[in-house]
Formats: C-alpha cells, sequence, structure tokens
C-alpha cells in the first residue's frame, strides 16, 4: 500500500511540472495558496472573492417610477403641435396687388416678326405631324397584311405572333422642348444654404 502511494505521489508531482504557466503562474513549490499535491488544485481567478452587488435602495427607485410616470402623463396631457406647411402659405410681400409689372413694350416689326415666326412654326409642326401619321398607318397596313399571310402559313406562328410584349409598357419616352438645349451653358455647382426652420414643441418641463 505503501508503493502505491509512493508512485501515485511521483506521478502527480510529474503532471504539476507539465502545467501551464498561465494557470499556475507560481512556482510549484512554496506557494501560499497551493493546496497539498493529492488535493484538488484551483486556479486564481476560480479562487477569487466575488463582486460585491449594488444595494438599491427601493424608496429612491420608486421615486424614481414616479417622477418618470408624471412626466409621461404630462407628455400626454400637452396637445400636439402641428407644424405649418409653408408651401401652403403665401408670403405677405406676393399680396402686395400695387407692385404690378409693366408689360413689355415692343415695336410694330418686332410684333410682326414674332406672329410670322409662330405662323412658320405651327405650319412645320402640322406638316410633320401629317407625315408620321401617314408613316404609321402604312406600318399599321404592313403589319396586318403580314399576319393575314402568316395565318395562311401556320395558326401557331400567328397565334405566338399576336401575343403581347411583357416588357413594352410601362414605356417612358422624354418628349421634344420648346428651346434646344445651350452648348456652351456652364451648369452651377448645386451649392444651396438650407433655411429649413426646426419647431420644437415646449412641453412645460
Amino acid at each position: 500500500m505503501f508503493a502505491g502511494a509512493t508512485t501515485l505521489l511521483m506521478l502527480l508531482r510529474e503532471s504539476s511540472k507539465h502545467c501551464s504557466q498561465w494557470i499556475w503562474n507560481v512556482p510549484t513549490r512554496g506557494c501560499h495558496w497551493q493546496t497539498s499535491v493529492l488535493a484538488l488544485r484551483a486556479a486564481l481567478p476560480v479562487r477569487a472573492e466575488p463582486m460585491k452587488k449594488k444595494k438599491v435602495d427601493p424608496r429612491r427607485e420608486f421615486v424614481v417610477r414616479e417622477r418618470l410616470r408624471k412626466r409621461l402623463k404630462k407628455m400626454e396631457r400637452v396637445p400636439q403641435e402641428l407644424i405649418p406647411i409653408e408651401d401652403f402659405i403665401t408670403p405677405t410681400k406676393y399680396k402686395d396687388e400695387t407692385k404690378v409689372r409693366d408689360p413689355l413694350q415692343l415695336s410694330f416689326e418686332e410684333q410682326e416678326r414674332r406672329a410670322l415666326l409662330m405662323k412658320r412654326w405651327s405650319l412645320y409642326k402640322q406638316q410633320e405631324y401629317l407625315t408620321e401619321m401617314a408613316a404609321i398607318q402604312a406600318l399599321l397596313k404592313a403589319q396586318q397584311q403580314a399576319l393575314t399571310e402568316l395565318r395562311r402559313e401556320s395558326e401557331e406562328l400567328y397565334q405566338a405572333a399576336v401575343l403581347r410584349e411583357q416588357g413594352l409598357f410601362p414605356l417612358e419616352r422624354a418628349g421634344p422642348s420648346y428651346t434646344p438645349p445651350c452648348s456652351d451653358y456652364d451648369a452651377p455647382e448645386g451649392k444651396y444654404n438650407d433655411i429649413t426652420p426646426v419647431y420644437t414643441q415646449d412641453l412645460g418641463w
């Protein structure tokens, strides 16, 4: 029995030599916290004293909750303040009827030139419209003839040709403008001053 205890003691000593220094961080012998060789060993963090819980005064916590409840109740009693929409409000300086811009005085030659230019423009747009309508009618007639001939050849191909194209709509297209773009126009950088007012509601705190 004595020989078995001696062998066990030697094995425990050999195993303690190979333990990680992070766990022990102290020499194997001569430690004030290390227990007997035959007993269980605990690392320093495991034997640390637990942190003390902070004591909370129940009456103080009750006062804080009551104060918060009263503040929320007071906020509910305050009516909601509506933010005015400035886009729907006409400024007073624009309501002054005394400020009327005088109409531009054009000479007789300028008036005649503008009237003649408008007549030429109207005639040009009318001819353009008639040309486009004639082209569209010709295309529709050719399409109808092609569908008729296709139906004579194969009913299956005709049904496939008259199917609606799903990716055609919605169709977006930019139309012509009244004035052509200026080639030498220098666009601004887009800097602006934000004058949006900030509205705050007084809750009476």
